[in-house]
């Protein structure tokens, strides 16, 4: 990213430009949040008659560390000055009740980045939470991070693609909770006596998918000997262009949750589904996504067309093969789109190399987001579980069912007197098993998608200005 553009008064002077980072008080608060997160249970509160626990004292101590340094670096980012006083009077309250699980409410509510959407804009966070994809405990974590605001993202914003709540952000450091695959910052997951009325905002690290999308694309394309247009292989080299493409990519994605014909709440928040209806809504936005970058690519937005092969790229190399087969519903999403282009003709794989139809794969990938749209416009029409169906019929069109499963039967193999809800107990962990060409890919892929915890844009630095490697001709995907 850039060097900063925008950012908050001293008083009434110039702009302060001093890194949060490169603060003495950085290292200081980081430490002790580092400190204190070793000693919580996974609700984040400290056990003291736990075996091993801290004294009291000893976490006090450490929480005024971090107190001090919130303190002194606050006014580098006068923007955030109300949130972090609220945040010293929550770490204060959650002292005088013994460090029991905290509730964060009050600081939370102070902290709203969305209001305030400048690029290059700074950030300190701290707040006791779990990180998706990372730690699942409600721990306390520190975080550094920038706004990515750039002006071409905020004219689309405010004319195109309304979404007040989203923020593209970039890491400057981090602790350990962020350490792992997590790439989105969200106030659902802070610890808080009671939820709010409503968020008003969601912010996800366009560097970490950048970088990781730029490393598992390489080592995709050089095993696949797959052969890149002069444009996209120079895009796939270079970090700050491949952020630009994911946050107009995440922009799009996010706000098409709540957008379009929908038969049930989007988000599918406090509901019990089969997860391929969550990967049919994660690719429904991505590919809405898509194709709103074929529109805007016509329109002359060089963003565009990046967008569009870090979609189909991302999608079809990184989601399958990463993670867990339980339940993996964006690596469903990968496989059907995937699946998709390969019976259309779009990708073949011929002699151990991988061919896409580049003129093609733009018009192909909009049929399947029409396909899903359709079964959406369609589904309002159906009771629940008929709309189940008929989405498992559109996945298992183009994808092989487990040979056990109980829904590939159909309706008269499942017990029907059941909830809805209950049916899902049916459904297999890994109810569309890997391909045989997922299966090979994953091995050679498996070291690169691990390398890929924790990175950043710094870390990703030693390749940036460079395209892939050339291809291998003595490695294939073919080989088990």
């Amino acid at each position: 990213m850039t060097e900063i553009l925008v950012q908050g008064r001293k008083g009434g002077g110039a702009p302060s430009a001093e890194r949060v980072v490169d603060h003495a008080s950085w290292p200081v608060l980081k430490g002790a949040v580092e400190e204190i997160r070793r000693w919580q249970s996974k609700d984040g509160s400290i056990d003291f008659e736990a075996e091993g626990a801290p004294a009291r004292a000893t976490v006090e101590l450490a929480l005024d560390r971090a107190i001090s340094a919130i303190e002194d670096l606050s006014p580098l980012l006068p923007h955030d000055a109300e949130y972090h006083r609220a945040l010293v009077t929550d770490f204060r309250r959650w002292a005088d009740a013994g460090f029991a699980v905290p509730d964060f409410l009050d600081s939370l509510l102070s902290f709203q980045p969305a209001q305030q959407r400048a690029d290059g804009l700074q950030h300190l966070v701290v707040f006791p939470m779990y990180t998706q994809n990372g730690n699942p405990n409600r721990n306390l974590e520190a975080v550094v991070l920038r706004v990515v605001w750039p002006d071409w993202l905020a004219e689309l914003e405010r004319t195109r693609f309304d979404n007040p709540m989203f923020l593209g952000i970039t890491f400057e450091d981090f602790t350990g909770g962020y350490d792992t695959n997590s790439a989105v910052l969200f106030p659902e997951t802070i610890a808080v006596r009671e939820a709010p009325e409503r968020f008003t905002w969601g912010a996800i690290f366009c560097d970490r998918e950048a970088a990781r999308f730029r490393k598992v694309t390489e080592a995709a394309v050089d095993i696949l000997r797959l052969e890149l247009p002069e444009d996209i292989r120079e895009m796939i080299g270079d970090q700050r262009r491949c952020q630009q493409a994911f946050v107009l990519w995440d922009m799009v994605h996010d706000r098409t949750h709540s957008h379009g014909d929908l038969p049930f709440d989007p988000f599918m928040i406090k509901q019990r589904q089969p997860y391929w209806m969550y990967g049919l809504e994660e690719l429904r936005c991505d590919l809405t996504a898509f194709k709103a970058a074929v529109k805007l690519e016509a329109e002359g937005f060089a963003q565009a067309r990046d967008v569009q092969y870090a979609v189909i790229f991302d999608r079809m190399f990184r989601f399958p093969v990463t993670g867990e087969r339980v339940r993996n519903y964006d690596g469903l999403g990968g496989q059907l789109l995937f699946a998709y282009l390969h019976r259309h003709d779009v990708v073949r794989w011929t002699d151990n190399t991988l061919h896409i139809d580049w003129d093609r794969a733009p018009q192909v990938t909009n049929q399947l987001c029409a396909e899903i749209e359709k079964l959406y416009r369609e589904g309002i029409d159906r009771p629940k579980l008929v709309h189940w169906f008929a989405a498992y019929d559109l996945v298992s069109s183009y994808l092989a069912p487990h040979p056990g499963s109980t829904w590939a039967k159909g309706p008269d193999a499942l017990d029907l007197t059941q909830p809805p809800r209950k049916l899902v107990d049916d459904v297999l962990p890994d109810e569309f098993p890997l391909s045989m060409f997922y299966e090979a890919l994953a091995k050679k892929l498996k070291g690169v998608i691990a390398s890929t915890k924790g990175i950043t844009a710094q870390s990703a630095a030693s390749t940036s200005g460079a395209g892939p490697a050339p291809a291998k001709p003595t490695v294939t995907a073919g080989a088990a």
